[in-house]
């Protein structure tokens, strides 16, 4: 599988886009207009190891609902997730069995390389 969730709003994952110009073997689904299922978190999560690596604690909400103050476990991570889109760390790019998640420097190098690899 290869897919793209992303934000089409969200600056950062346009700029990314544009940069990774994926191929037309991507899905994008932008996660406003087409939430996440469960079953969608479900693969990320097996190819991630964990939701917490797919939480955002940038997120505006992480810090309106005080969730900094609070010892949130995977079980949370995850329901914040299926809640609200904005706890996705965004863009999670799946290449075939490879994850990569959020938008550092380096991570979007390494996803471009499996991309174009």
């Amino acid at each position: 599988m290869k897919k793209i969730y992303h934000l089409s709003s969200c600056s950062t994952c346009k700029r990314i886009l544009n940069e990774l110009e994926p191929s037309s073997a991507y899905i994008l689904q932008d996660i406003k207009e087409d939430p996440i299922t469960e079953e969608q978190l479900d693969e990320m999560f097996e190819l991630a190891g964990n939701y917490e690596s797919l939480f955002s604690k940038r997120a505006q909400l992480y810090k309106e609902k005080g969730l900094k103050n609070e010892k949130l476990d995977e079980e949370n991570y995850k329901n914040l997730i299926l809640e609200h889109y904005t706890f996705l760390k965004r863009p999670v790019i799946i290449n075939n069995d490879t994850i990569f998640i959020g938008n550092s420097k380096s991570t979007i190098e390494a996803a471009k390389n499996a991309m174009n690899g």
